[in-house]
Order: C-alpha cells, then sequence, then structure tokens
C-alpha cells in the first residue's frame, strides 16, 4: 500500500522510519510545510515529496499519518475522510474539546476509519494486563495505579501550547487506565504543584500532579505525573484485586533505585525518552493501522475513545483550579 505523512517533525520522521520498514507499505508521500524536512525524508527513505496536504492526497495514497502540528489535526483528519482515504492521526484529535467534538460529529457514521495515535494499546506489558483482567485473573479490581514521569519537562514554548499537563501528560494515563480496565471514569480529584522550571508556572501550569479517579464500578485508580524524574522516563501501571496483583513496567530498564539490601533489580540502563520505552509500540501500532487502512480490522481508537480521555483531562483540570471532585458529567457536552 501507499502511505502519506503529514508533518515529518521528531515523531512524523520516526514513522516515516517504522512504516518504510513494514512489509505492508511499498511507498511513501511526505509533506510538511518546511521543505527542507520533507526533502529529508524523502531522501531517507526514498518516499515521493507533495508540496500540500491537498496534493498528497491526490498523490493515490490508501492511508495518511497525520504527524503534523495539533492546530492542524482537525482540518487534516477531515480532508481525509472526506477523500475516503483512512487516518492515522496523532492525539489529541484537536486543541480544544468544543473542537474535538465537532472533528467526532463530522466523522460519525462515515465508512472511512480514523485511529488517534495511544501507543500504550500497543505495548505489550498494557496488552498483557488488559487480557488478565479481562479472564478475571485478578478477581474484582480494587486499585489501580499509573505513573507518566518524564526527567525533564519540554522547552517553554511546548509547555505554552500545551494545553497543561493533564490534556498533554495525564491523558495517556486516563487512556489506558479505560482500555485496560474496561471501565469509565465517573469523578476525579486533583492536585499540582510547582517545584522547579519556573515558565511552567509562569505558563499557569503545574509539573507536578497527582489524580484520583473513581471509576463507574467503584474501582479507586491513582494517577502520578511529574515533569522532573532525574533517573528517568518512568511508565508503569499496577493493577490489584481480591485474586491477584500485576504490573505493567517493572523491567530492567526501570528509572527506579532499590535500596533494600542484596536487591539488584533493575540491572539495566534506565529507559530517559519516550520513544526508547515505547519503540516496540510505536512500530505495533502503524502495524495495526495498515490493518485499518487494509480493511482487515476496525479502528483500534477512534475519534470518541481519544474524547473520553479528553474529558477525564478536562474534569482533572478543572478539579485542579478549584480544589474540588469533578464528575465527567460536568465538563462533558457531548
Amino acid at each position: 500500500m501507499r502511505i502519506g505523512i503529514l508533518g515529518l517533525g521528531r515523531i512524523g520522521a520516526f514513522h516515516a522510519e517504522t512504516l518504510s520498514g513494514l512489509d505492508a507499505v511499498e511507498s511513501l508521500v511526505v509533506a510538511d510545510p518546511f521543505a527542507e524536512a520533507a526533502k529529508a525524508a524523502a531522501e531517507r527513505f526514498g518516499a515521493e515529496v507533495a508540496d500540500s496536504p491537498e496534493a498528497l492526497l491526490a498523490a493515490g495514497v490508501d492511508g495518511i499519518v497525520v504527524a503534523a502540528a495539533t492546530d492542524a489535526h482537525p482540518a487534516l483528519i477531515l480532508a481525509g475522510v472526506e477523500a475516503g482515504v483512512p487516518v492515522f492521526c496523532e492525539k489529541p484529535v484537536a486543541k480544544t474539546m468544543s473542537e474535538g467534538v465537532q472533528v467526532l460529529k463530522a466523522v460519525e457514521g462515515s465508512a472511512v476509519p480514523v485511529q488517534i495515535g495511544y501507543n500504550r494499546r500497543f505495548d505489550a506489558g498494557f496488552v498483557a494486563a488488559r487480557a488478565a483482567v479481562q479472564a478475571g485473573e485478578l478477581g474484582t479490581l480494587h486499585t489501580v495505579r499509573s505513573t507518566t514521569l518524564d526527567p525533564a519537562p519540554p522547552p517553554a514554548a511546548y509547555i505554552a501550547a500545551s494545553g497543561g499537563i493533564f490534556r498533554d501528560c495525564s491523558v495517556h494515563d486516563f487512556d489506558i487506565i479505560r482500555w485496560v480496565t474496561g471501565r469509565e471514569v465517573s469523578e476525579v480529584y486533583a492536585v499540582g504543584g510547582n517545584r522547579g522550571a519556573d515558565y511552567i508556572r509562569e505558563a499557569g501550569d503545574a509539573d507536578t500532579t497527582g489524580a484520583v479517579l473513581t471509576l463507574d464500578d467503584g474501582t479507586i485508580a491513582v494517577v502520578s505525573n511529574s515533569r522532573h524524574n532525574g533517573r528517568g522516563h518512568d511508565v508503569r501501571m499496577e493493577l490489584h484485586g481480591f485474586d491477584d496483583s500485576i504490573a505493567v513496567g517493572l523491567e530492567d530498564k526501570l528509572p527506579l533505585r532499590s535500596v533494600e539490601p542484596g536487591v539488584t533489580f533493575p540491572a539495566g540502563t534506565p529507559h530517559d525518552f519516550f520513544m526508547d520505552r515505547f519503540t516496540a509500540a510505536y512500530r505495533a501500532e502503524l502495524a495495526a493501522f495498515t490493518e485499518v487502512v487494509s480493511g482487515s480490522r476496525p479502528s483500534p481508537c477512534t475519534v470518541a475513545d481519544a474524547l473520553e480521555a479528553g474529558w477525564i483531562a478536562e474534569a482533572c483540570t478543572l478539579s485542579l483550579k478549584e480544589h474540588r471532585p469533578v464528575r465527567i458529567e460536568e465538563v462533558r457536552t457531548v
């Protein structure tokens, strides 16, 4: 098949490399507002260059991967759907939930699939955790803990446009909690603080947060996030049930140091970058998209799925601001 890539920044170039190595992909067409980025990708991966999204869609592509800036996501998703071309788009669907709802309404009822990029759904550990929950191996769940800790904060310009830590970072935890447990979040209570990076505080954001989520069956989920974790990029999940407990991310590259006498775990070099932690998941995600393009599977993460994680982020943002519990129904507009 022939795949188009819109946006050749860090993640777009990584997707180009991944797609060029998949047996199902015969050729690539790339486009980026910065001509040099598109040219470099074309030379590296043997891709064809299109000078605009419209030209790319007219180049006979079977599917498109949207890795452009967030502001461009809605228009590019809709352009693909209107052209009858399956779309993979990095999260979020849009910069605001109101725009995301507009996209959802526009694609509802369309036979053209849209896959949103929540890569943890393709990580082997999270896949195994979901299977264990579905099989009833843990018995009744009572506690879930989900963690995303970045080794260092992103640049000030990124923070200013991110929408806040809950919408930018925690949303990955929110999505994977829903996906692994198969439950919805009914209420949240969030706290946050600033322990460094003055520009994050000046942007009105927190650099370290915690959120308690009450799921619709009474399970309690605790989410921890920070922009400051000097030992590395730490992504983990624990699930505790009446019959058993399991964990995702307890492997030798875990960025955590044990001080127990005689304990050598973890013994590897810590993960220091999200693309290091999730390289295999990103590849599996795009391999899944080729199956979506071929019609052999439905979208594994729809626009509606992505918006559900977004509502949780909205509720946490409001909870932090107003120092109170917030029910999801307070912020949901659809």
